[in-house]
């Protein structure tokens, strides 16, 4: 009888506590196959990249996405337009690791859910800096089914990082 009254009560104030709190969920993703053989510093997704772009739109379409960010690039941007396509959303641009842009991002879509396109050493900042260790390196260059999920109550003290691959 007394665990049940303990485990109601911890129940309870674990509810309430939480409840206050806005979870917010971060994706964060690294552009797809860019194709190599074009000589410029702005690639276009390869063939390969292309199937993947499409491969994450279906993985992603059926959750919740409330906006969808992307460095200017075009090999970020045409990852995500499927999804951008599937869900109605425009593509909002961010500028990479500046920590003021995470902020902005945590404050508008407070308790939504967030899917971020970058870089091979700038989705690794942004998790670092979204859990506040410095655990994390940039990826290989041949890595891109990496999709990081990490939930924020609180930048750099609430937060945890599912890593998943597609």
């Amino acid at each position: 009888m007394l665990k049940k009254i303990f485990v109601s009560v911890f129940l309870f104030l674990a509810f309430n506590v939480f409840a206050q709190d806005k979870i917010t969920t971060f994706i964060l993703i690294r552009h797809a196959e860019k194709a190599m053989e074009q000589s410029t510093n702005d690639p276009d997704l390869a063939p390969a990249g292309k199937k993947r772009a499409q491969r994450l739109a279906d993985l992603l379409n059926e959750g919740e996405v409330n906006a969808i960010y992307s460095t200017p690039f075009k090999r970020t941007r045409q990852t995500v337009e499927p999804l951008a396509v599937k869900k109605g959303l425009t593509i909002l641009d961010y500028e990479i690791n500046k920590e003021e842009e995470i902020d902005k991002m945590i404050t508008t879509h407070a308790g939504g859910t967030v899917v971020v396109v970058g870089h091979s050493n700038t989705i690794p900042w942004m998790a670092n800096t979204l859990l506040g260790v410095q655990k994390y390196h940039p990826w290989e260059d041949g890595d891109y089914d990496n999709v990081w999920v990490i939930t924020v109550v609180e930048k750099g003290k609430s937060a945890k990082l599912v890593w998943l691959n597609y």
